[in-house]
């Protein structure tokens, strides 16, 4: 066993920090981007009189450091080399998300949307494995990396949100016009990223009853579609915001549309989320480790009553939990990507999605309390905006709830461990 930083992955690592210092910490700091990063950010980013949205000056901005990150090889990183990316391992993408958030906030990785010079693309192994057609994965996944195509994920609705087995959105053959179809009714909720995707994909009931796993079709519906509807974005604790409540109202789309297997979509689901919880664990990690370095050079710098902080236990017992806590974290979350890399993609919920689930909702938790510890080590001026530690406190609280409440990741783990799922049920099984 080695648990050394392969040599090729720390060279990346320092191309990398080298190509932020040359082209992204630049950018950041011209025309008074740097608004969007310090005291001013929540208010710069958002667009308070249209929806609380995302300003267009800020997503223009990311626009730009990912148009650099492209053309420097860089944001399609994890992606297939036939699609210009680079094969990046989960491994690899672990390492690198929490080296970018452990160096606070910037431009090179900013989560609240997802934004990173080192692109996450979990939609090109959804459409590489459920494409009903090499039109329909050339369109998405090229059309994705092109800009001419944005899929948003329509499966929580407003009355069902951890339980999506019990989805009241109802899809039901219709022909029109001679072609094969189906036409939608429901209602959707925290659909981020509507107010700039092309198309919903659209997690209906098709068959069976309500908590059936089986029996729900994935439907990508063309923004615009008649009978599609966003009533509202939802004003979230950390702004700005680009998660609607929707409704499906007699919406039509052709056979031509659906993503997946009829009636197997929740295996598309499914298979979306687990790339996205390593790497989101990787990130909150990196976050910690930020948070608790950066209280540990204040303990040491701050000297009330002529001693510095850091000589009292109260300061540094709850940062050496943290930090234990952290190294901990990082070998699970290194060996569960290692084992997704050498795991079939398809085989990942049977086998691996408890250690993802243990990865993730200890992940988030852990930087909610780093954040939280690092306000109070720094005091009035860790509480305030000229801080970054609110702004990942509120951030990340948004994951314990978000890509699967941490109950439902815990339920899920104890599936796996009381044998009711995963390999533990042939032989806890008979018990």
């Amino acid at each position: 066993m080695d648990f050394a930083v392969p040599a090729d992955l720390q060279a990346y690592l320092d191309e990398l920090d080298a190509f932020i210092e040359a082209e992204i910490k630049p950018l950041e700091e011209a025309d008074d981007n740097i608004r969007f990063f310090d005291h001013r950010r929540e208010h710069s980013r958002t667009d308070w009189d249209n929806q609380g949205l995302p300003r267009h000056e800020w997503e223009a901005l990311l626009k730009e450091a990912t148009r650099r990150a492209d053309a420097a090889g860089h944001w399609r990183f994890s992606a297939p080399k036939k699609y210009g990316g680079k094969d990046g391992s989960n491994l690899w993408m672990a390492v690198i998300r929490e080296h970018f958030a452990a160096k606070g906030l910037g431009l090179h990785n900013d989560l609240q949307n997802e934004h990173s010079i080192v692109g996450n693309f979990p939609f090109v192994e959804m459409f590489e494995q459920f494409a009903t057609s090499e039109e329909q994965k050339a369109e998405f996944i090229l059309g994705g990396f092109e800009g001419r195509r944005r899929t948003a994920f329509g499966l929580t609705e407003p009355d069902h949100g951890s339980d999506a087995t019990h989805m009241e959105t109802r899809a039901v053959r219709q022909t029109r016009d001679g072609v094969d179809g189906w036409l939608i009714n429901g209602r959707k909720m925290w659909i981020t990223g509507m107010h700039v995707a092309t198309h919903c994909a659209t997690f209906c009931r098709t068959s069976g009853a309500d908590g059936d796993a089986k029996g729900i079709t994935c439907l990508l519906v063309p923004t615009g579609t008649p009978g599609m509807t966003v009533d509202e974005y939802m004003w979230t604790f950390n702004m700005p915001t680009d998660h609607p409540r929707m409704t499906f109202a007699d919406v039509w789309v052709p056979d031509s549309a659906r993503l997946g297997p009829v009636d197997g979509g929740l295996s598309i689901a499914q298979s979306f989320v687990h790339q996205n919880r390593i790497r989101q664990a990787a990130s909150s990690l990196g976050a910690a480790v930020y948070c608790i370095e950066e209280s540990v050079k204040y303990a040491r710098e701050r000297k009330p009553f002529g001693e510095a902080l850091a000589r009292n236990q109260a300061i540094q017992f709850p940062l050496v939990e943290l930090a234990t806590q952290a190294e901990m974290l990082r070998l699970l979350i290194r060996k569960t990507a290692w084992d997704m890399d050498n795991t079939p993609h398809k085989e990942i919920e049977r086998t691996l999605s408890d250690k993802v689930s243990m990865c993730n909702y200890w992940a988030n938790r852990l930087v909610c309390e780093a954040a939280d510890r690092a306000m109070q080590v720094h005091g009035g001026i860790g509480y305030s905006r000229h801080k970054p530690f609110e702004h990942i406190y509120r951030h990340h609280r948004r994951y314990r709830i978000t890509e699967g409440a941490e109950e439902i990741q815990m339920r899920k783990v104890a599936a796996y461990l009381f044998g009711y799922l995963g390999p533990r049920r042939e032989t806890l099984g008979r018990i």
